[in-house]
């Protein structure tokens, strides 16, 4: 069974950094690219970043690049995302996502003064 669990989200003033984490298990977790997604109050899910699966290509929506900043490490089954240079509008609970649409229970991010 697929698990995912996001960690690290929190209240943080603008400008500032957090760095989330997704700990996997249930899959092999070296096999597939990944991403992390995102759902604002009121609003659907928007895709944030997707990351192959060694790592070695990454994408990002407009909206984070240049901000945000996704990794895995493989050995630990373990998913990040570093952002930076936090928005308000960057408000929203944070999931990691598995390509069949898995996702886990997410992170909240408040981005606030």
């Amino acid at each position: 069974e697929v698990q995912l669990v996001e960690s690290g989200g929190g209240l943080v003033q603008p400008g500032g950094s957090l760095r989330l984490s997704c700990a996997a298990s249930g899959f092999a977790f070296s096999s597939y690219a990944l991403s992390w997604v995102r759902q604002a109050p009121g609003k659907g899910l928007e895709w944030v970043s997707t990351i192959s699966t060694d790592g070695g290509r990454t994408y990002y929506a407009d909206s984070v690049k240049g901000r945000f900043t996704i990794a895995r490490v493989n050995t630990k089954k373990t998913l990040y995302l570093q952002m930076s240079s936090l928005r308000p509008e960057d408000t929203a609970v944070y999931y990691c996502k598995h390509p069949d649409g898995i996702r886990g229970q997410g992170t909240q991010v408040t981005v606030s003064s």
